[in-house]
């Protein structure tokens, strides 16, 4: 792939929806240890977003605070007097402890500050959730819905797919959203899927060696829902060297090409052979006149005409809350995703298929699931997606992670002995060096796939 081939303005979408996702949740994370803080009376020296060695982008002192915005955007901090944290300010804790120091208040309290973090990411994805199924509910394609079946790539091939199967059920249990097979197949290391083919239901096995493909492949190559491509709307930048299109129409012609379903296109056609030419379609009206056309397209491929989308043809089904209803359905989201996410992350371990090296990622590799374009409700869904990620991940009981700081007083209180601070310091930078390595080693994998 080259330069010229990458979609800038959807890179560039993308990566501004990852900043402010990332920036809300830093803020507010860091905000949970900065409260607390205050209100245990310890002097909090500096509150960033985002790390900033040797220099900072914008800084403001405010009281006995540094506010700033440093340029490494992998996380932000809070500096609060007397704990040994990122900063491994050694100089300041070989000082007598003073009274307005983190070292010098109760364990409890400490706890509560440590915690303060995982805390709000735990209440903010709770609050995205909720107004997430009170403002737009929950919709989605029933599979039921799939009467046009599903277009068996390379990987479904692989287990004796064929084009128009529908899936049925994963490992025993009953499909019923669409969008969902791959997820299901990987998470319940499924050994045979059920399809309906002309009618009749078969169980088709699934060999050692697909799960792994499909996990590297990131559920691609796998199977693709068909339905036909029918005019929705037409740009004014359309463009007809011959001919018309109107709304209703179905494509079934491209470039000499027949066309049945969306698929056909991903099958039969190369989108770079149809950029900056002319090229005829043919299309049906009314569902008996062929009508011929030859239309323009640009640079990028497009001739301005848009289709319908797969819900507007197969039907979706949509779940309206009032406010007092999509509690619990935020509730029920909110744990659903940590619970699928234990559950990925379990079969790192434990699986012979998933491997770490092929689901470990970076910040590129979450900025690339936001979508191309702007859509709030997909923003606010991933947002509170990893908000209730980064409060698991936090409460790990590693050091440098605030898990790791909350492990350490949980001892200290149960015991009564309090670990020193050189302990504390050599686990900081254990832990440090662990999580530096372990980003070092995720951008490296996401680099390699970029140039791969």
């Amino acid at each position: 792939m080259t330069l010229l081939a990458i979609d800038w303005s959807g890179v560039g979408i993308k990566v501004l929806q990852f900043i402010l996702s990332f920036s809300i949740l830093v803020v507010l994370h860091e905000l949970g240890h900065f409260l607390p803080a205050r209100w245990f009376k310890c002097r909090v020296e500096k509150f960033y977003l985002f790390f900033n060695p040797w220099f900072s982008l914008v800084k403001k002192k405010i009281g006995e605070t540094e506010y700033g915005l440093g340029w490494i955007p992998f996380g932000g901090y809070v500096k609060i007097s007397g704990m040994i944290d990122e900063s491994m300010d050694k100089d300041q804790m070989n000082q007598p402890a003073q009274p307005w120091e983190f070292r010098s208040k109760p364990a409890w309290q400490r706890l509560i500050i440590m915690l303060g973090g995982v805390t709000v990411n735990v209440l903010l994805a709770l609050f995205i959730f909720i107004m997430i199924m009170w403002t737009w509910g929950d919709k989605y394609v029933p599979a039921a819905n799939l009467r046009y079946g599903v277009y068996a790539d390379s990987l479904g091939r692989k287990i004796g797919m064929q084009d128009g199967d529908k899936i049925i059920a994963v490992a025993g249990k009953t499909v019923e959203r669409q969008g969902t097979v791959g997820s299901e197949i990987i998470m319940n290391e499924a050994r045979s899927i059920t399809i309906e083919r002309n009618g009749q239901r078969m169980e088709l096995a699934i060999p050692t060696g697909f799960i792994s493909q499909l996990s590297k492949n990131r559920l691609g190559g796998f199977t693709y829902v068909r339905y036909p491509m029918i005019v929705d709307s037409i740009l004014p930048s359309a463009k007809y060297i011959q001919g018309s299109l109107q709304k209703g129409d179905t494509l079934i012609a491209l470039n000499n090409i027949p066309i049945h379903y969306s698929t056909d296109l991903i099958r039969d056609l190369s989108f770079d052979s149809l950029k900056n030419k002319n090229i005829p379609l043919v299309v049906l009206r009314n569902g008996k006149d062929t009508i011929r056309t030859v239309m323009a397209y640009d640079a990028k491929g497009d001739n301005g005409v848009r289709y319908k989308a797969m819900e507007d043809i197969l039907g979706s089904r949509q779940i309206n809350y009032t406010l007092i209803e999509a509690i619990p359905a935020g509730v029920h989201k909110s744990v659903q995703t940590l619970t699928n996410y234990i559950r990925n992350l379990k079969l790192l371990f434990t699986s012979k298929e998933v491997k770490v090296q092929d689901n470990l990622g970076s910040v590129v590799s979450i900025a690339n699931v936001f979508p191309p374009i702007w859509d709030w409700q997909s923003f606010w869904t991933l947002t509170a997606i990893f908000s209730i990620l980064l409060a698991f991940m936090n409460v790990l009981p590693i050091p440098a992670l605030d898990g790791g700081h909350a492990l350490f007083t949980l001892v200290e209180m149960i015991t009564g002995r309090k670990p020193s601070d050189k302990f504390i310091e050599y686990a900081q930078m254990a832990g440090m060096i662990l999580l530096f390595a372990l980003m070092a080693y995720a951008l490296g994998l996401d680099i390699f796939r970029m140039f791969k």
